[in-house]
């Protein structure tokens, strides 16, 4: 199994967080959890962290089956209209987005 993660390493605009949450769960995750082949996915909004660690207040999991799903999902329509989106939520958001790929035993 593979899991391809994002993480938005920053910080909200004050007073935007209800906003950017709402935006999450009513805009992106439908979005995300039509991309083909995808398994399970898991948004995760950040409680707290270690003392000096910058914040991620958005974390996106997606499992898939193995690389080639991953690379299916990745050049789907569906993808790129996420994408868009996320842009869109970018504007109530300081930092950058990460994404990284692991195995899971």
């Amino acid at each position: 199994m593979i899991v391809r993660q994002a993480f938005f390493r920053g910080r909200i605009h004050a007073g935007r967080e209800a906003d950017f949450r709402r935006f999450v769960e009513e805009r992106l995750t439908p979005l995300w959890c039509e991309f083909p082949n995808v398994r399970d996915v898991r948004v995760q909004f950040e409680l707290e962290r270690d003392a000096g660690v910058d914040p991620v207040p958005l974390s996106l999991s997606m499992v898939f089956d193995d690389r080639a799903a991953v690379d299916v999902a990745l050049a789907a329509p569906v993808r790129f209209e996420s994408r868009a989106v996320t842009g869109e939520l970018l504007t109530m958001f300081d930092g950058r987005v990460e994404h990284h790929v692991f195995e899971l035993l």
